[in-house]
């Protein structure tokens, strides 16, 4: 289990024990545990989910309940709605960790709804890290949760799209849930004031706690909590920014590298240089390296970004993207992520044009759905006296031996294809004079009687 998350609700108990109760924790517990929610209207932000008319507080109200996936970072709330879904309609709660449990585990858990079912009570399979599972116990859970005979509570950090089989993703809805806000983080804070013996909080300190949060509650309670016990032993009367960030250390933003907040990230700087941002472009690249993303893997995004988005309308922006991943290797961090910065920048600021990508992707699917065409006899290779004998090169006329250096009206595509531009330059950076020139030169064609 995530241990993070069990914020909202206590650590839960194996499979084969009996049903989870509510538990009361001593004045010795952690911080986290004793601001633990025992109502829904305790728990922390999911308005989404929880205000009223929403889907959740809807279940909650009708003591129905529905098979379900909670998706969402650490810190959120997965396992205490689980608890509270469970405990709004008196049901048997049962807790399985896709780490450890095997099939035994549910075959276990599916024993005991039975028991509960023949006593008139209901079952809750709560499965923590869902996304662990493997198709064979995803699929062992299929008949049970089809037939009605528990209900299915799944709690992720994964996009479940991609880590939950589809037969079982069809049979749960899912449920997302957001990492906490501002406001929500600082009501949480205020309540922590009342059990936590601890001098005043500066306003400035209060901030800084919130943002190292990162929008997970549990995360914000430990901080707070460990910054008291530095104050307690220092003898401090406050805690200010300073002793707070004693009591921090280093901390990483969220990037879970691999993970859909990681791709949500450059997604956002590859959108920001494609828009011509550069103050979002500089935000989103902090944040990949501020998370802990390797530089160099962000160095080939803007090399894509280069030759994507901007192509011939500033050949110089790859090269300028090139060199930047040359000296990030030759500096390192955090040198060297300078020069990553300043080709974001370039990036952003540059004429774009994808014209080149879009012409690749059409002439790709073209050959790919087309038939072998046969090279034209005037554009092959005639290097024997054979060849030149069956024709080979016969007839090609030579660009350079023409006047303007251009053999006007000659073709170069197969015989039986009609000559399709896939090219079409924009009206931007240097791409506007390359148009400029392909008119030139397809008015030439035109006049030497080729069409097209």
């Amino acid at each position: 289990m995530d241990a993070q998350d069990s914020l909202f609700g206590a650590e839960p108990a194996p499979a084969g024990a009996p049903a989870a109760a509510p538990l009361v924790p001593d004045g010795d517990a952690p911080l986290a545990e004793r601001l633990r929610p025992r109502t829904l209207d305790e728990v922390a932000g999911q308005a989404h989910l929880l205000g009223p008319g929403k889907p959740l507080r809807v279940a909650f109200a009708s003591a129905h309940l529905h098979s379900m996936i909670l998706w969402g970072p650490p810190g959120v709330g997965k396992t205490t709605l689980a608890r509270l879904l469970a405990g709004a309609v008196d049901a048997e709660f049962i807790v399985l960790s896709a780490v450890l449990a095997g099939i035994k585990d549910i075959r276990d858990a599916v024993e005991r709804a039975r028991i509960a079912r023949s006593a008139g009570r209901a079952t809750v399979v709560f499965v923590d890290e869902v996304h662990r599972f493997n198709k064979a116990q995803q699929d062992a859970f299929l008949p049970h949760v089809e037939s009605g005979l528990f209900t299915f509570i799944g709690a992720t950090t994964e996009n479940p799209s991609f880590e939950v089989n589809s037969a079982l993703l069809s049979r749960a809805t899912v449920h997302v849930l957001e990492p906490l806000q501002h406001e929500a983080l600082a009501q949480l804070l205020q309540r922590a004031q009342g059990p936590l013996v601890a001098p005043p909080l500066a306003d400035g300190a209060r901030e800084r706690l919130i943002a190292h949060a990162d929008g997970d509650a549990r995360r914000l309670l430990n901080a707070y909590e460990n910054a008291a016990r530095l104050a307690g032993g220092l003898g401090a009367a406050a805690i200010d920014e300073a002793l707070l960030e004693q009591a921090l250390g280093e901390s990483l933003r969220r990037c879970d590298k691999g993970g859909d907040h990681f791709y949500d990230t450059i997604s956002a700087l590859h959108k920001a240089v494609r828009g011509s941002d550069p103050d979002a472009a500089l935000y989103w690249l902090a944040r990949m390296l501020d998370g802990g993303a390797d530089p160099r893997y962000v160095a080939r995004r803007l090399l894509r970004m280069a030759s994507e988005d901007i192509g011939l309308a500033d050949p110089r922006a790859l090269r300028l993207a090139l060199d930047a991943t040359e000296v990030y290797e030759r500096l390192g961090s955090p040198e060297g992520e300078l020069a990553l910065a300043q080709a974001a920048v370039y990036l952003a600021v540059a004429p774009k044009s994808n014209a080149v990508h879009a012409a690749w992707n059409a002439v790709r699917e073209l050959v790919r759905n087309d038939g072998t065409r046969a090279v034209p006899a005037h554009l092959r290779n005639a290097p024997t006296r054979l060849m030149k004998q069956l024709g080979h090169g016969e007839g090609y006329r030579c660009a350079h031996d023409e006047a303007g250096g251009y053999a006007a009206g000659e073709r170069y595509l197969p015989e039986g294809l009609p000559h399709t531009r896939f090219y079409e330059p924009v009206p931007r950076g240097l791409e506007q004079r390359i148009g400029e020139r392909l008119a030139e030169l397809r008015a030439r064609d035109a006049a030497a009687g080729r069409s097209g």
